[in-house]
């Protein structure tokens, strides 16, 4: 698979938390919104979208300081026109 998309994959340890580190850090940002125990049987589609739209237009040091939402649509250009 790597070779057919032309891209390197790497797994993390098991419990290796930090070589993680912007998965740990969504986890964090999404516990801000659904507390540990959350029922999300009780969480409409609604609150979810609400905090995705909230969290893909936070702007995040790793991305320079722009938001998921651009850095997504500038490379989805930039496919589209080459």
């Amino acid at each position: 698979m790597a070779k057919e998309l032309g891209t390197d994959f790497y797994f993390a340890h098991p419990y290796s938390s930090w070589e993680r580190g912007t998965n740990e850090n969504t986890n964090g940002l999404l516990r801000r919104f659904f507390p540990k125990g959350t029922d999300f049987d009780k969480v409409t589609q609604e609150e979810i979208d609400w905090v995705v739209d909230k969290l893909n237009n936070r702007p995040r040091k790793c991305l320079g300081f722009r938001t998921p939402n651009e850095v997504f649509w500038e490379i989805k250009t930039v496919a589209l026109t080459t």
